[in-house]
């Protein structure tokens, strides 16, 4: 299935979006590591306390880089999510500049009532933009686009880090 953005794009990025919607999982070589820095997310976001959960983060995605051999990622976490008749923004990645190691910036609040992101939609903001990184760095893509796949490699970081959070894991 190809989203509906698809059409507008040239044969060549149409080539770069099939490959990527190809690819759905990225196997970390030893996801044990980070578990605990993802679960300790939760109480870092309740306690509301940004540098705690940018740390928290930065170890996360460090964890992640060096097991998939990737030039290190800067991670900055911000306030209150900019927003516009758009809606609110999430996270975003910033490719290397200038010498400059690649950043992703988060928001750990919504933009409409300042209340703190809940932790599943956090972490997988950050894995978002991380699966970013890994279009560039390890994929090598020119480019990195919103497919099925790219959505399916976030989800499969995600249950490497919160097996819980795998739906197979949560029925009884």
């Amino acid at each position: 299935m190809v989203f509906d953005y698809y059409k507008r794009l040239s044969a060549r990025r149409q080539s770069i979006y099939r490959q990527s919607d190809a690819i759905t999982v990225v196997s970390l070589p030893d996801p044990l590591p980070l578990r605990p820095s993802a679960d300790a997310l939760v109480e870092a976001l309740k306690s509301e306390d940004r540098s705690v959960v940018q740390r928290l983060s930065q170890t996360i995605t460090d964890g992640i880089v060096a097991q998939m051999k990737l030039p290190a990622l800067r991670i900055q976490v911000l306030a209150v999510r900019p927003s516009d008749d758009w809606g609110e923004l999430h996270g975003l990645y910033l490719p290397e500049e200038e010498g400059k190691p690649a950043k992703i910036q988060l928001w750990m609040r919504t933009a409409k009532h300042k209340r703190v992101v809940a932790y599943k939609s956090f972490l997988r903001t950050l894995l978002h933009e991380v699966c970013h990184h890994l279009d560039y760095e390890f994929y090598k893509f020119p480019e990195t686009f919103h497919t099925e796949g790219f959505y399916s490699r976030e989800s499969s970081l995600l249950y490497q880090l919160v097996p819980a959070a795998r739906p197979e894991a949560v029925r009884t």
